[in-house]
């Protein structure tokens, strides 16, 4: 039995009409892994949230002279005139809080709390990224090594992992940082001390990714990939930068993002105990660690504390977003 043929007017027949809209529609596009990555990331508010306030501090920081000229004095200003010579406290009531005043004034000198915050998040975070910087490029380049070329390579560079995670590592940076003079390496002041705190947090951290990246490394170079390559005659520089890298781009990331808040806090505890960036340079911990001598000006210590607070918060909750973002098992 034969199909029935089309005969116009028929219900089998197309409809010119739809045939031609059909035609001006676009044909359906695939999607790469960074645009599915960055659908997941926009559907997470709480994330995007995150990354708004870190894009606000970034930009605090590096604003801060001009932030400061509109809405605050300088950083370093004595205001003595409102300060309580009796008992070194504000005279004001809510710690000298007005409109030329955001967040009070300190005791005993009466520099502008809001202004130190605003400077003091240039030093946490410059601190914070550069250290992440040294420690992730040291870790993912040894770590990319030592599991792609195992053998002897692997258990040198695995047993250094091991004796750097046996440092104490807060223990060793007080001590180091304590007995560093005040001109050293060609340097001298804030400089000084920002550089070896760098290479403290960054260069003793670096095993720690350095670990991730090596267990990433060991599972994919018996990828098909990776065989393929060789095949084809690739050298082991290429396969690590060509094909290996790009694949440990996401568990970089969010470590990296995850790393920067733990290095705010070190930074913070340093100055807290008196070894990092020396008064009076304002920095967070540093600010924390003058008002322990004030218990009884209870804003002194809320403000810079909510700004760490508030700091590592973000990050902590950007990174979770961009972990489950980049997930090739999420949905």
């Amino acid at each position: 039995m034969t199909a029935p043929l089309d005969v116009p007017g028929s219900a089998t027949e197309a409809d010119p009409e739809a045939v031609l809209a059909g035609a001006d529609r676009k044909a359906i596009q695939g999607r790469s892994l960074g645009q599915i990555a960055w659908m997941r990331l926009k559907r997470d508010k709480i994330a995007l949230a995150g990354a708004g306030v870190i894009i606000f501090l970034i930009l605090v920081a590096l604003l801060a002279p001009l932030i400061v000229k509109f809405l605050g004095h300088p950083p370093l200003e004595f205001h003595r005139e409102k300060i309580d010579q009796s008992t070194l406290t504000p005279k004001d009531a809510f710690g000298g809080m007005s409109w030329d005043y955001l967040f009070g004034v300190e005791p005993l000198w009466g520099r502008d709390i809001f202004s130190r915050i605003v400077y003091g998040a240039r030093i946490s975070l410059l601190i914070a990224f550069l250290a992440t910087l040294l420690s992730v490029v040291i870790g993912t380049v040894l770590g990319v090594v030592a599991g792609y070329f195992g053998g002897w390579v692997d258990a040198v560079i695995s047993r250094a992992m091991d004796v750097f995670l046996a440092f104490p590592l807060l223990v060793f940076a007080i001590a180091l940082a304590g007995v560093v003079p005040d001109q050293a390496f060609g340097m001298s002041g804030d400089t000084l001390r920002v550089s070896l705190l760098v290479f403290i947090i960054g260069f003793f951290s670096w095993p720690y990714i350095g670990r991730i990246v090596r267990g990433q490394t060991l599972s994919l170079r018996e990828r098909e990939f990776v065989d393929a390559a060789r095949s084809l005659g690739a050298r082991g520089p290429y396969i690590i930068f060509r094909e290996l890298l790009p694949n440990l781009i996401a568990p970089i990331l969010i470590y990296a993002t995850l790393v920067i808040p733990t290095n705010i806090l070190f930074e913070a505890a340093l100055s807290f105990l008196g070894v990092g960036v020396r008064p009076p340079t304002p920095t967070w911990g540093g600010m924390l660690a003058e008002a322990a001598r004030f218990y009884t000006v209870p804003h002194f210590a809320i403000f810079p504390g909510l700004a760490i607070f508030v700091t590592v918060l973000a990050f902590n909750l950007f990174g979770d977003g961009l972990r489950d973002a980049l997930d090739p098992r999420g949905r």
